[in-house]
């Protein structure tokens, strides 16, 4: 039995959430309690899952303008209930036609960091917009007005700061800074907001509400104008074109078999899909769940140091480069892969094939799952990149820009904060989509259904795999743990296996470290996973709360 089919027995949802306000009848998980409100206020008003996602992207712009925002990028999967298909929409951010590496590289041909991580030249053409109106325009029901309304009514009237927010300004504090117009919102009359005071945006509050009535003024009318007006003279490189150019692009979404589940997740230009195919097929050759905890881990390990390497080696846009994507996703090539494997023996990362290209990518991401009643379901994951972006606010508009040139390969051997690796498939070009690891994710299963997704830069699909590891564990398990349990990461280069702090035991480390993985315990935990599961025997959805976010300590 497909398990969509089982949606029209559903005759309730009950909500088992940590944001409990959110009330009793809309499974929406999402990193603020704020954002989970609008989505539940549009469907208790005859919406769908489409409006709710509409209404969490806007509301998440205002809330949390230092993991997403209008002027950002992101991805979201989609399952229309009616039709039983999947949809993935690629709303990614794209270069400017004006841009060249050239920009980012100083005389010796060396990438100048701060160019893509700082003000205009950082930020990437936005596509939350575009996404904004195409899932208005194809597959919600309300007027695009009202799912817009309470981020409206959030910028307008404030909203109160939280710990994340304090936390994420006190990072990047001085990027702030250097720009008045962010300086002025996002800091109270100079001071960094501290928690519980109001913080009031009303020139984006403005722009919602332009929105609201027109929704291409944001690429042909006043809000473009003022954008790329405001780039310029702050020495950017966007042009009118640039934005009326831009255009959502609907993918096949990847399908993975793995353990009698079937795993929809993200084709590119997000690695995500590939790497997972890679990773699962290898352990199913492997026999995964026949071997003890430690093998497990061993195993795990070694498949994301070969999935990493591949990402490394060949991915990028698809509209700008070949991957080799069926040879990436076959059962013949993960075995293949998987040869070289021991389980008594780490592999050095440096015999697998090698790449020089660095690429930074940044962790200020945030994901929201939802599932509504008639079984339409959404895993979003959104971003501007580092944290609060470029920094720079867009004229009047109150739009925070993007950094996601940054996750373009820029230079040979250029620093990088995730120490991730790419070649010229993910070189800069213009009107090219950079790589992402952004990785929203369908479970189907005996279990039932897992919508999960979680920010965390690179270690994103290391988190989402463990997660989904722990769901189709044959031994029963409580799924809150899919979102709560202890993670560890491999990508590749460098050849170590980070672990989260208190997370692991000295046997378990003691264990991998004998088999010659360089394990390091990181400083602080990461990730903070939104899911929604529906527990199809009982017909019940659940709402799972990653409490690293939730603790307001972990982004």
């Amino acid at each position: 039995m497909k398990v969509s089919i089982f949606y029209s027995f559903i005759f309730f949802v009950s909500l088992v959430s940590q944001q409990a306000h959110a009330g009793d009848d809309c499974a929406i998980a999402t990193a603020h309690p704020e954002a989970t409100a609008a989505g539940c206020k549009v469907l208790r008003n005859g919406g769908n899952a489409f409006d709710a996602a509409i209404a969490v992207t806007a509301a998440l712009s205002v809330v949390e303008p230092y993991s997403s925002g209008l002027g950002g990028g992101g991805f979201y999967l989609l399952h229309v209930a009616d039709s039983d298909r999947d949809v993935f929409i690629d709303a990614r951010e794209v270069a400017p036609e004006r841009v060249s590496e050239s920009m980012y590289l100083n005389a010796a041909g060396k990438a100048v960091p701060q160019r893509s991580r700082e003000g205009p030249l950082a930020a990437a053409i936005p596509g939350i917009p575009a996404a904004i109106k195409h899932l208005s325009k194809y597959y919600a029901k309300l007027p695009v007005a009202f799912d817009l309304q309470p981020a409206i009514m959030l910028a307008r009237n404030g909203f109160s700061v939280d710990p994340r927010y304090v936390r994420a300004v006190g990072w990047v504090e001085k990027r702030i800074r250097k720009f008045a117009l962010a300086e002025r919102i996002f800091f109270n009359q100079g001071e960094p907001y501290k928690v519980g005071e109001i913080l009031r945006q009303p020139e984006l509050a403005e722009t919602l509400e332009v929105m609201a009535e027109d929704l291409d003024s944001f690429y042909h009318g006043e809000i473009a104008e003022e954008m790329v007006n405001h780039v310029i003279s702050s020495g950017g490189n966007w042009t009118r074109k640039d934005l009326q150019n831009y255009e959502v692009k609907e993918r096949e979404a990847v399908n993975i078999d793995f353990s009698g589940a079937k795993i929809i997740t993200a084709p590119l230009p997000s690695s995500g899909g590939l790497v997972m195919a890679q990773v699962f097929n290898i352990l199913e050759d492997w026999s995964y769940y026949n071997h003890d905890n430690i093998a497990r881990s061993h195993l795990m390990v070694e498949a994301m140091r070969r999935g990493y390497n591949d990402r490394a080696r060949f991915m990028g846009d698809p509209g700008f480069s070949n991957a080799p994507v069926k040879q990436l996703m076959s059962l013949e090539y993960a075995r293949k892969r998987g040869q070289s494997i021991s389980l008594d023996s780490a592999t050095d990362s440096d015999s697998l094939p090698t790449v020089f290209d660095l690429s930074l990518e940044g962790e200020e991401t945030t994901h929201f799952s939802i599932v509504d009643d008639d079984g339409n379901r959404v895993a979003a994951t959104l971003s501007i990149n580092g944290p609060f972006g470029s920094g720079m606010v867009a004229g009047n508009t109150g739009i925070l820009l993007n950094n996601h040139m940054d996750d373009f390969s820029i230079g040979i051997g250029s620093g990088n904060a995730y120490e991730l690796v790419g070649n010229r498939a993910n070189g800069i070009e213009p009107g090219k989509r950079p790589l992402s690891s952004m990785s929203p994710t369908f479970v189907e299963s005996e279990k039932g259904v897992l919508a999960i997704g979680t920010p965390g830069g690179s270690r994103i699909i290391s988190m989402v795999m463990l997660s989904i590891l722990e769901y189709l564990d044959p031994i029963d398990v409580d799924p809150s743990a899919v979102v709560s349990l202890a993670r560890y990461h491999h990508q590749y280069l460098p050849d170590r296996v980070q672990v989260e702090p208190n997370g692991f035991d000295e046997a378990w480390i003691f264990e991998l470290r004998r088999k010659g993985h360089d394990v390091q315990v990181y400083h602080r935990k990461w990730g903070n996973m939104q899911a929604v599961h529906c527990d199809l025997s009982q017909t019940k959805c659940s709402v799972l709360n990653d409490p690293r976010g939730l603790a307001g300590v972990v982004f």
